[in-house]
């Protein structure tokens, strides 16, 4: 299928890792300008690269989102560059493996800023050249947990569904400009993070060392979904690839989830 997205222009933050990443390779695919974003220059300039051998257009934008200076230098740098943005994926986010117990008010904050006054900041300072030239596109990466948290990491849980309010409010906020705001849900996502946690986590348990027996594991015993295997970051990224297209210009203000089915309900 065309997209219809060459010569179009994002920013995806936090792309120098696992589904970011895979993003901003998806978007590039598509003929899509693709600002790489990260506090780590070095991994930001691999996936450059990558994009580059396989003829995709790409730059390496740091700055810290926690702040407003860095969020402000963040995008300064890839304005001077591509003159607009039409596509921002607010992908940038933390967590930590946090309880009630042990999640201090501070850490709260900190999570809170960082996963959601972060996107705050892109959409203030993003947002309002989209209006202005009648069309752009709003991409948040959520969580599974926003709709059905653990009872571990809720300050993570927390802010994963504050995104999923954002999205309705900003997409009311910009009826008929042109620019659409939607959220998409991973469930568990292999990425080498995550394959490094539940390696260990096999070990302790014993499935074995065998990934694909390691994986059973997780479904039996963690989540399950009934496609029966665990979520690779690609199949976010054709998703978010697809929203950020003119072909979506009737889905606004929406969540998907890319679970697996994990997620029990029917909205």
């Amino acid at each position: 299928m065309e997209l219809k997205l060459k010569g179009k222009r994002a920013f995806v933050s936090g792309s120098t890792s696992g589904i970011g990443e895979a993003i901003a390779k998806a978007l590039a695919a598509e003929g899509v300008d693709v600002v790489v974003h990260g506090l780590d220059r070095e991994e930001a300039a691999r996936v450059v690269g990558d994009i580059a051998t396989n003829n995709g257009r790409a730059l390496v934008v740091n700055g810290d989102l926690s702040t407003d200076e860095g969020a402000k230098h963040a995008v300064d740098e890839a304005l001077s560059s591509l003159k607009g943005v039409d596509i921002l994926v607010n992908n940038a986010g933390v967590y930590k493996a946090s309880t009630w117990e042990d999640a201090t008010p501070e850490q709260w904050n900190a999570l809170y800023n960082i996963n959601v006054v972060s996107v705050a900041r892109l959409v203030r300072l993003l947002v309002p050249q989209m209006k202005e030239s009648g069309w752009g596109r709003i991409i948040q990466i959520s969580s599974g947990e926003a709709s059905q948290p653990f009872r571990f990491m809720p300050d993570y849980a927390a802010t994963k569904a504050a995104m999923i309010n954002v999205t309705v409010s900003l997409a009311k906020d910009l009826a008929e400009s042109g620019v659409t705001v939607n959220t998409v849900s991973p469930g568990i996502i292999v990425t080498p993070a995550l394959e490094k946690f539940y390696r260990q986590l096999a070990a302790n348990r014993g499935w074995g060392t065998n990934w694909k027996d390691i994986e059973k594991g997780v479904l039996r015993e963690i989540l399950y979904n009934p496609v029966g295997r665990l979520g690779r970051v690609e199949d976010v990224a054709n998703l978010v690839a697809y929203l950020s297209s003119p072909l979506a210009d009737y889905i606004n203000g929406a969540n998907f989830r890319v679970d697996g089915g994990s997620t029990a309900c029917i909205n």
